[in-house]
């Protein structure tokens, strides 16, 4: 295991702890500073109707900071859904990144102890996608907090299904087939957060496992169109506002879930679709993309309506709409999926794409 400096407390021994008189001197500086404090960066859709506990489904939602200090605790919750469900979070301090789990609905984690007393910068990722369950920020415990630079001003979204989400790629703490269905979920390292990355460009991942352009897997009673305007697309619910994040480029991942449909009606869904993004974002560049995970008949199939997809929005007038092909399958990870390995190899096609296309 790799949590050397991360591990879960209770509230009531964190509280019993410092009555006893074991609070040293680093943890008898920290401060609270709450989740409504403006110098916390968000990125991703979040529900803010409680500003002291700002609430977030979709993998990939991030939150950063800059701390002083020699220790950290992030108080967050986890809804625990089904009673059970308990996310994974990317923490990520001066570039480090270690994954971890929540514990409890209530959870207290220390996530960095004796570090040099200088500043410090801190990424909070969920790691883990809708169907999981929401996570709370509450917010930290820390001796300072400090200003950020300003957010990037390139802006990416990465709209698909469960590879988009990085489901099956991490078998890093537990091997595929061990375990519950989520514990090889990383949305940090997915191909979209590492292409973001690569291009200095904010990121949303609005992605849901098993679903479909026109039809779901798995019994899914949605598909991405009517859910793509919520803020928790898996249960579609709570209206997202558009004008809060109007990407550069748009990734369109989907049709993994959808198999080889009547060509004609997967090409009018697509682009519908199309017409739909474009209604929320005017000026964007949209990508569409075939899946990393097809196998070669899905992929030909792809690749033909993809073509035809992308030369009726051109001739209809939305020249801002194209295509990127991978140029192998990606399925190493757990069911299929691309494993972590893959996802950078995913995440170097599609950054040298956009890098290009856009001039970046």
């Amino acid at each position: 295991m790799k949590k050397l400096l991360l591990y879960s407390l209770l509230l009531s021994i964190f509280v019993v702890g410092c009555a006893n008189g074991s609070k040293d001197d680093s943890s008898a500086k920290q401060m609270l500073f709450e989740a409504d404090n403006p110098l916390f960066q968000y990125i991703g859709r979040i529900d803010f109707s409680d500003t002291k506990k700002p609430r977030f489904w979709s993998p990939g939602v991030y939150i950063k900071a800059k701390f002083k200090g020699t220790s950290c605790t992030l108080l967050i919750n986890d809804q625990e859904l089904w009673r059970q469900n308990h996310n994974y979070l990317e923490i990520v301090i001066d570039d480090k990144p270690v994954r971890i789990q929540t514990k409890g609905k209530a959870n207290e984690i220390i996530i960095a102890d004796s570090l040099a007393n200088t500043t410090h910068t801190l990424i909070i990722s969920k790691n883990t996608e809708s169907n999981i369950g929401y996570l709370e920020f509450i917010g930290l415990r820390c001796e300072a907090l400090l200003p950020l630079p300003a957010k990037p001003g390139r802006k990416m979204e990465f709209i698909g299904n469960s590879i988009t989400c990085g489901t099956g790629s991490d078998q890093s703490d537990v091997p595929c087939g061990g375990g519950v269905w989520h514990d090889q979920h990383n949305a940090w390292l997915s191909y979209g957060a590492i292409s973001a990355r690569a291009l200095t460009a904010q990121y949303h991942l609005s992605s849901v496992s098993g679903v479909g352009l026109m039809h779901s897997c798995c019994n899914m009673d949605i598909t991405m169109p009517p859910v793509f305007d919520k803020i928790e697309m898996r249960g579609d619910s709570i209206a997202w506002d558009f004008k809060k994040y109007q990407p550069d480029v748009v990734t369109i991942c989907l049709g993994q879930n959808d198999g080889i449909q009547d060509f004609n009606s997967f090409c009018n869904n697509y682009n519908k679709f199309i017409k739909q993004l474009r209604g929320y974002y005017p000026n964007a560049m949209f990508v569409c993309l075939t899946s990393p995970m097809a196998d070669a008949a899905l992929t030909s199939f792809l690749k033909k309506t993809l073509t035809a997809i992308v030369k009726k929005s051109n001739d209809e007038g939305d020249k801002k709409v194209t295509s990127y092909f991978f140029s192998k399958q990606y399925h190493n990870g757990c069911d299929g999926h691309p494993d972590l390995a893959e996802h950078k190899e995913i995440a170097a096609e599609l950054t040298n794409f956009v890098k290009e296309k856009m001039n970046w």
